[in-house]
């Protein structure tokens, strides 16, 4: 994709195609009308005077990212404590002693990529407390192409100044912990209720590296928690049964050598009727590019390939709740669309453009991204 050919929606813009349509991603070909950033009508005439033609599907939702890590993109290989355990781990030491306007200037050019790679939605868990999410809360808003949740955390993991849950709740859009084993159960206990009392999110890493946060954090009611790679059956039905989503991140965990492709027990969790969203986690592990975590998940967990873009797009959505509004292509929803090539080399002679999306898409397949009124488009 050029990256400088940038141009404001039209008041009208038609796309033509073959449309991934609904909340089951059912190819029509057709036709859809953009009005005021809005999804105003989807047909099946493809016979239309289109503007942008090619295989339209939503944009993708990233459920869990740290791109404070955008300053650290080749770490050693190491073991997950030494990489990412608060406070001492590398990324810790590293994230304290980088310069303002280097970090910033950093997780700036994450928050392009990702656009670039056709994500409109993502929930980054900020360190650095009240400093750290102000940071990119303040970057957020000078992209108007991009929505961001911040879910910040205290500064010190032991230990809370007077009225810092309150600021941070005031900053972005919740409260997130890396796991109830490096916090104490007062501090998770106040900050579950105070999110939850300003009507924002609460969220925890559990069952990364083993079994034993796994029960706490269930315990918390958090609204969602991020891994649950070593979840056992015993887990997954409490998870279930508290109506708790689980945001897993495969090739993360296989990164840092907790997972496999039965960990995390992606399909059991399915299975089991639990919500899944899909995050690309620590920037400096790897890249926000959704594309290779669906192939990831296609080939290696061996999942439908239906469910895995659902998984990426409108679970995300749901878990974040704003799937009233992105996440799928529906009348009346907003318009987060991307619309592929498929005649490039890469998509071209498919059968299946849903399984090509998730087995074979690339960023490079992108034609156009609609996204907060904007057309980013060769």
């Amino acid at each position: 994709m050029n990256r400088d050919i940038i141009a404001t929606v039209p008041e009208e813009l038609i796309i033509s195609g073959t449309i991934l349509y609904g909340d089951e991603f059912e190819p029509i070909e057709g036709y859809l009308c953009i009005k005021d950033d809005m999804i105003k009508e989807v047909g099946t005439d493809a016979r239309v005077d289109a503007h942008i033609t090619g295989l339209v599907a939503p944009c993708f939702v990233n459920a869990h990212t740290h791109i404070g890590d955008s300053v650290l993109k080749d770490p050693p290989v190491s073991d997950l404590d030494s990489l990412v355990k608060p406070p001492h781990g590398l990324k810790h030491r590293v994230l304290n002693n980088t310069p303002e306007n280097v970090l910033k200037d950093a997780m700036g050019r994450t928050l392009e990529d990702m656009v670039l790679s056709g994500t409109c939605m993502f929930c980054d868990f900020r360190e650095g407390g009240i400093k750290g999410a102000s940071i990119l809360s303040e970057l957020l808003g000078t992209f108007k192409n991009i929505t961001g949740m911040v879910i910040g955390r205290p500064g010190m993991p032991d230990g809370l100044i007077p009225g810092e849950l309150d600021e941070l709740l005031g900053i972005g859009s919740g409260l997130g912990f890396s796991g109830v084993n490096d916090i104490p159960h007062h501090i998770l206990e106040e900050a579950v209720h105070t999110a939850h009392d300003a009507g924002k999110l609460f969220a925890i890493h559990a069952g990364e590296k083993d079994t034993s946060d796994i029960p706490e954090a269930i315990g918390l009611k958090p609204d969602f928690i991020v891994h649950m790679t070593y979840a056992g059956d015993a887990h997954l039905k409490d998870l279930a049964d508290a109506h708790i989503p689980a945001v897993v991140c495969p090739r993360s965990n296989f990164m840092t050598g907790v997972g496999s492709p039965q960990r995390p027990p992606i399909q059991k969790m399915l299975d089991m009727g639990i919500t899944i969203g899909i995050g690309t986690d620590n920037v400096m592990l790897n890249s926000v590019n959704m594309f290779s975590e669906m192939e990831f998940l296609s080939k290696v967990y061996r999942l439908d390939d239906r469910q895995v873009f659902k998984l990426c797009t409108l679970n995300g959505a749901k878990i974040l709740g704003t799937d009233e509004d992105i996440g799928s292509i529906v009348d009346g929803k907003q318009a987060t669309i991307m619309v592929l090539d498929d005649e490039s080399p890469n998509l071209s002679n498919s059968s299946d453009p849903v399984a090509s999306l998730v087995r074979r898409g690339r960023p490079d397949d992108i034609k156009a991204i609609i996204n907060g009124g904007i057309i980013h488009g060769k």
